[in-house]
């Protein structure tokens, strides 16, 4: 009989980044003894996201990993469906890269991913690692774009925007083109049917692109 688990917390959304910083993180009271007030200002936030084979010991493993090298938890997503037996784990955590380079980090999470066959394991370290750059499409209704771009330039989405492509046609005395304009970012617009959907062209304009993000892009909009 195949058992799910699941144990999670209240994660920060995509990829955990916020805007607060390490002082407004409710820590459990008892996991602070390592961190004085002095150290907290040089701590780095990372995230670890882990796909393998489901098997005893890896959630000890992946604790220990952080742990060793005295690194804190925040806080867990852990999964393993019903139908198969596939691990999957999202681990938030802070570190003083000092004592943990980021060199050394990618070599330990190496080590763990060998350790149980792992299918993927990444980690991320938002204020050392280089953005991932997003291309955004979109189309008439502005509401989900507009929520992204002021999302980024809040510094809630820690990304680059290379461009932002459209089929509908935005004026330059628009709002969304006016910030586009402002913040040098290019906007594209490619008129599109059902016959002609202009995906080679698409595909051109995000070459240089690591995510593809559909602000409530609809082709025949």
């Amino acid at each position: 009989m195949s058992l799910r688990r699941r144990l999670s917390t209240s994660l920060p959304q995509l990829l955990g980044f916020t805007n607060r910083s390490f002082k407004s993180l409710k820590f459990p009271q008892q996991s602070l003894h390592c961190f004085n007030s002095s150290s907290e200002s040089s701590l780095a936030h990372g995230i670890h996201v882990f796909q393998c084979p489901d098997g005893v010991g890896i959630v000890a493993k992946l604790s220990d990993c952080i742990a060793s090298r005295g690194g804190n938890i925040l806080g867990a997503d852990i999964f393993v469906p019903e139908n198969k037996k596939v691990f999957y784990s999202r681990s938030e955590f802070i570190f003083d890269p000092a004592k943990w380079p980021r060199a050394q980090m990618d070599e330990d999470f190496l080590k763990l991913s060998n350790m149980f066959n792992a299918m993927k394991s990444v980690v991320r370290v938002p204020n050392l690692d280089s953005k991932y750059k997003i291309s955004v499409l979109a189309s008439k209704q502005d509401h989900c774009l507009v929520d992204l771009l002021h999302g980024w330039q809040d510094g809630r989405l820690p990304v680059d925007i290379t461009c932002v492509i459209s089929n509908h046609d935005r004026g330059p005395n628009t709002h969304v083109f006016r910030f586009l304009e402002r913040h040098g970012i290019p906007y594209h617009y490619l008129h599109t049917t059902k016959e002609h959907k202009r995906e080679g062209e698409i595909l051109d304009l995000v070459q240089d692109t690591d995510f593809l993000v559909l602000a409530r892009y609809m082709q025949n909009c």
